[in-house]
């Protein structure tokens, strides 16, 4: 396993990590034996930051880490978040009296006396802006109650706004082949003001693996159904705001990538790891075999400057412009 260090936090993690919205739920059927035994091997190939919320199966996935790291709370680090409990655009739900709650529910799940990255959740563009709530995460750091915070943000707009909070020690960002505008300067900026940078969605919801075909149909608890045009939440949380048939599509013309690499996935992760800016990638699992393919990454040849650009080119030329919503 490789580290790399959070920002200017002092603290090291393994470049591949993991989130857990799936094995919390919104991703089809789940095993918690699986689960656990996934995040057991995650663990002793050397992951040390996960990645989690107190939505994800409404605490679940939080109850699950502190099961998995249970003795071992001083050498893995998790990273939770906040505010989509409430309505993200009423300012009351960042008020310290929420958040402080929030943040001890979260504390009580994960059985921890401190939280080592407390992010919040794709807010409100309007509540970033307000800043009042950075000053409520600031007095619970003074408390103890967290170590540091950062911003899990759904545009560059926001992520630029997060920036300008001196005390913002991370931004996770919806970051990968088929959403390559970060690149422009959100992750020059966050890399020069050592922000760390988490990247989600880096397979784009899977279809960055080549295993769809146009005519697939998701479980209906799996979100790839039921929001993949926005319906329940930001369009870009599925399949990085493509419409599944297209992503299906252009996932099929990048599949050149995987030659000479060992998977299609391996090789979409190497290519998020080939920018230096970036601290790790949090890709889901359900099982075993989808934390071994994930940390496959790891040996994955990394990319010619000719590669790059081609890929670069096949953003501009064939992607960007069907992304929908915001970015």
């Amino acid at each position: 396993m490789k580290y790399r260090e959070l920002g200017n936090t002092g603290i090291k993690i393994s470049e591949v990590s993991f989130g857990t919205w799936a094995i919390g739920g919104s991703w089809g059927k789940t095993n918690d034996e699986e689960a656990l035994r996934s995040l057991e091997y995650a663990i002793d190939q050397g992951v040390n930051f996960f990645d989690t919320a107190d939505v994800y199966g409404d605490g679940h996935s939080e109850e699950l880490l502190a099961k998995a790291t249970k003795g071992k709370e001083d050498q893995i680090h998790i990273a939770t978040k906040f505010c989509r409990q409430g309505d993200i655009f009423d300012p009351k739900n960042y008020s310290y009296e929420t958040v402080r709650s929030y943040c001890e529910d979260s504390l009580r799940r994960l059985n921890r006396e401190a939280i080592d990255l407390y992010q919040i959740h794709c807010p409100a563009t309007e509540i970033l802006r307000d800043g009042s709530v950075f000053e409520v995460l600031d007095r619970l750091q003074a408390e103890g109650k967290i170590r540091h915070y950062g911003v899990s943000v759904e545009t560059v707009e926001e992520g630029l706004i997060s920036l300008e909070n001196p005390n913002v020690k991370s931004l996770q960002i919806i970051f990968n082949m088929f959403r390559q505008k970060p690149l422009e300067t959100l992750i020059p900026q966050a890399y020069q003001k050592e922000v760390g940078l988490l990247v989600r969605l880096p397979l784009a919801s899977g279809l960055l693996t080549g295993k769809f075909t146009a005519g697939h149909v998701f479980e209906e608890d799996d979100h790839r159904r039921f929001n993949e045009n926005g319906e329940a939440f930001n369009v870009g949380e599925t399949f990085a705001g493509l419409g599944f048939k297209k992503g299906v599509e252009l996932a099929d013309e990048l599949k050149w990538i995987a030659e000479e690499r060992q998977s299609m996935a391996s090789a979409a992760l190497r290519w998020i790891l080939d920018q230096k800016e970036i601290t790790c990638i949090i890709p889901g699992f359900k099982n075993i075999d989808q934390v071994k393919d994930n940390l496959g990454t790891l040996e994955t040849e990394p990319f010619s400057e000719e590669e790059l650009q081609t890929i670069q080119r096949f953003y501009q030329e064939n992607v960007k412009d069907f992304i929908r919503g915001p970015y």
